[in-house]
């Protein structure tokens, strides 16, 4: 969220964001969060990112927003956290990086426990997690 708002942007596209905070530097393998991900936000404050499929499902969730309404409100999804009032973003993604996005999901779907973050949530957690994400994913994907 901080990252969006920092950019103030009306459009952004999936590539900048993963260029933004080294996500590409995984070469869409998001099992292991071995490189630091960090991004520098116009003030220089680093903003790090602990666990690469968190982020990686929060985008989907933006992306499936984006594919619902068009754009994403951030002071809705800040909850009025944020001096977000009426900031819309749209992200784009190319074809490729759907199939790639969707390979991803699918692939922690399959194997959740193989993913750095269950180190912190617990197996039944991780489980659930990966529910919601197979939900999220079929409609982002196959709808």
């Amino acid at each position: 969220m901080d990252y969006l708002l920092d950019k103030q942007k009306e459009e952004i596209t999936l590539s900048e964001i993963f260029s933004d905070t080294s996500l590409e530097r995984l070469n869409w393998n998001f099992r292991q969060t071995d490189t630091l991900l960090i991004y520098t936000d116009k003030q220089g404050i680093q903003r790090e990112f602990y666990y690469a499929i968190d982020l990686i499902t929060d985008l989907a969730a933006l992306l499936l927003e984006c594919k619902k309404n068009g754009r994403v409100n951030l002071s809705e999804l800040s909850e009025g956290n944020f001096d977000a009032t009426s900031l819309n973003i749209k992200i784009i993604s190319t074809q490729e990086e759907n199939k790639q996005m969707n390979k991803a999901l699918k692939d922690f779907v399959a194997e959740p426990l193989s993913y750095d973050l269950s180190e912190m949530c617990p197996e039944e957690v991780m489980l659930e997690i990966a529910e919601i994400c197979e939900e999220l994913r079929k409609e982002l994907f196959e709808e």
